[in-house]
């Protein structure tokens, strides 16, 4: 699979040049020419490996790029556990779940805030009245704080066991209570972001998934991603969890979080379906300096760690490196990345050059297992090895 948008990123010479289209499409790969990331990264994929066959996830699929190019590219496992499942390809489309929050939502703001329409520090009130509510300081909550996680809303709420309309969902989430004065502590929130999301829409007057798709994954050709994935597309997703609690079914090619499944699947916090190498593509964009969606100045205003409240890791719409972190020990301080609790993650080091996506279902078929938590940070540090010795 060749790595692109507008046919200008570098390619390694294990990558052929076919393609399926115009530029910046997916491109179609033998197996046999990615024989020589095997061994470079051998160390990296046993860990994946491992991980599979002790049941953490049942699959994989990552895509590294280094220096612009797309160094390793490859699918692991099957779509479930069974022998007999379809196996698991480097193209096949995953619930990116919060990763989401990232790709979609935060760029979004990226772009509204350079056309002027997004003023950081304005309340949010000012966008969607029914947030005053009879709390006063809910008039506080600015959309700096809803992007940092500091606007003092709870982490997640189930409303969807009582809201059963995407408009009943919103205005349970407009009138969720503060469990924190805004601006004064960090609370990663999907309630928060679920809120942003209705927000950049009455903004934009426009809903989220048909702006991100005109104005984002168009432009950087990302041509399999995106909210509610067609019907033709799902029999390869790999499915996340068997839902016998509230939708009855096996969850597979429909987003997996339930708020977000009652909003119709479009949702500012969870509901993008994509491929690695989509992933990486975005990735790749932001680490040229946001060309060509964004400007370099932005990317930097929004993924430079706040600082406020006191001691935090997030930046706007991003995390940062902590410790511990799952981003492993090796990226450097400016780097910055998002995880997706279906267990899919993105992570960025702009001084080396690096990103690394990690797309898995660790949450089939139920959410118990918690070992995606050791995976991750030592697959990252088993890639960073690689690349940081390879630039010695």
């Amino acid at each position: 699979m060749a790595l692109c948008y507008k046919g200008d990123i570098a390619r390694e010479p294990i990558v052929t040049q076919a393609s399926r289209g115009k530029a910046g499409s997916l491109a179609v790969v033998p197996e046999a020419a990615w024989d020589a990331q095997d061994d470079r990264f051998a160390e990296a994929f046993q860990i994946l490996q491992s991980a599979i066959a002790s049941k953490a996830f049942p699959a994989a699929a990552v895509a590294v790029t280094h220096e612009g190019k797309l160094v390793a590219y490859k699918g692991f496992g099957r779509l479930t556990y069974e022998a007999a499942s379809a196996e698991i390809h480097a193209n096949t489309i995953f619930d990116l779940a919060s990763l989401t929050k990232a790709v979609a939502t935060t760029t979004m703001s990226m772009l509204l805030y350079e056309r002027g329409e997004l003023d950081l520090e304005a309340p949010v009130c000012h966008v969607l009245p029914q947030m005053c509510g009879t709390d006063a300081r809910r008039r506080d909550i600015t959309f700096r704080m809803l992007l940092a996680h500091s606007s003092g809303l709870p982490g997640y709420v189930r409303l969807f066991d009582l809201a059963k309309t995407h408009d009943e969902l919103i205005a349970a989430a407009m009138d969720t209570p503060l469990i924190a004065k805004p601006g004064t502590q960090t609370e990663y929130s999907d309630i928060g972001f679920l809120i942003l999301g209705e927000a950049l829409a009455r903004i934009a007057d426009e809903p989220l998934d048909r702006f991100c798709q005109r104005e984002i994954f168009g432009p950087l050709a990302m041509s399999r991603t995106g909210f509610v994935p067609p019907q033709e597309w799902r029999k390869t997703i790999p499915p996340t969890e068997d839902d016998q609690s509230f939708r009855k079914r096996i969850i597979k090619g429909e987003v997996q979080d339930e708020n977000a499944s009652v909003m119709g699947g479009v949702a500012g916090h969870a509901g993008l379906f994509a491929p690695a190498e989509d992933v990486a593509t975005f990735a790749h964009s932001l680490l040229s300096g946001g060309r060509p969606v964004l400007r370099p100045g932005t990317v930097a205003l929004f993924t430079r760690r706040e600082e406020s409240p006191p001691g935090t890791s997030r930046t706007l719409g991003w995390d940062t490196p902590s410790r511990p972190s799952q981003s492993g020990t090796m990226f450097s301080p400016r780097s910055f990345g998002h995880l997706g609790y279906a267990g899919t993650s993105l992570w960025l080091d702009p001084e080396r050059e690096i990103s690394i996506t990690l797309l898995t279902s660790r949450t089939w078929p139920d959410r118990k297992s918690q070992a995606i938590k050791e995976v991750r940070p030592a697959y990252h540090d088993a890639i960073m090895k690689v690349l940081l010795e390879s630039g010695k």
